[in-house]
Order: C-alpha cells, then structure tokens, then sequence
C-alpha cells in the first residue's frame, strides 16, 4: 500500500457511480463518525502498539514524528501480525522495523478531511477503478486541510457499514 492520505491522481472529474453511492447523498466522512486517530512514534515498541489497537479494536494505526508531529508512514495490524508470527520481527523492536512508511517524492498527495464526499472517499479506495475491481486502498487518514493533524482513520469496512445502513 503505497498511500493512506492520496494517491497520485486527484478527484476524478465525473462523479463515482457505484451500488452504493446513491446511498450517500451528501455525506462526508464526518458522518462515518470515524473514531480519533491513534498515532504513535517509531521509536514505541510493537508490543505498545498491539496493545493499543487492541484496547481500541483499530486495525490501522499511524505513526508520527515524535517532534513534528509529522505523518511518516502507518502500521497495519493484520501484517504486523504475520511479521510477529514468521519471527520477522519481536513485539520489544521498535515500531521503525515494522511500519510502512510514505512514499513522498514524486507524488501528489489528495487530502481526505472530515468534509470530503463519500463519493470522493470511495474513489480513492478504488484507485480510479471502477466497481468490481479490487480496492487499491484499505483505509484513509483523516487530516485537517493543510495535512497538520492527523484526526482520524477511514476504512473501506466504515464505507461499507455506512452503506448498508442507508436505504437506496
């Protein structure tokens, strides 16, 4: 996964069409409700990091600069979990050995806040694709405007919840 925050192509310029868009209707993010993000510092243990997603039942967690307080990269559960399980990697190691960080250079990153359309979230969960393609992307972080703050966590099964709670 190369991005949480965008990928290199910004919104699309015709609307997403999908079984679910006609669900939306003018929903943003904000109403996924989506729950506060918990970033944590490369330098914090797996075992401190297992342990907070699983208090939280987060399956995605963020990890930030312990001075900026910049975006570095993310750590997803289910793989640090098959990197503990193979001995890649030992719940005292610092998270540094087991994140996927950013890939910075060469791209434009599409900002996803609180305001952004679901149409527009769903989107770039597909990459651009259209439905019954695989999803390019499992989640979004949720950013203020300016990418400062990191506020919360989108996820492909929010979107999915959030759809079949709606009648079409």
């Amino acid at each position: 996964m190369a991005a949480a925050t965008a990928t290199a192509s910004g919104p699309a310029s015709q609307p997403l069409v999908t079984s679910w868009s006609s669900r939306y209707r003018g929903a943003t993010i904000q109403d996924l409700d989506p729950p506060a993000a918990l970033s944590l510092n490369p330098s914090d243990s797996i075992s401190v990091a297992l342990l907070s997603a699983f208090e939280r039942d987060y399956t995605h967690l963020t990890i930030v600069d312990v001075n900026t307080r910049a975006l570095l990269g993310y750590l997803s559960i289910p793989h640090l979990q098959s990197l503990l399980d193979s001995g890649k990697v030992k719940p005292e190691d610092q998270l540094s050995a087991a994140m996927t960080r950013f890939q910075r250079r060469g791209r434009t990153y599409r900002v996803i806040t609180m305001e952004t359309p679901l149409e527009d979230l769903e989107d770039f969960f597909r990459g651009g694709q259209p439905e019954g393609t695989p999803w390019k992307q499992e989640f979004a972080v949720v950013t203020d405007e300016k990418r400062r703050f990191v506020l919360g966590v989108a996820t492909i099964q929010d979107l999915e919840e959030f759809a079949k709670r709606r009648p079409a």
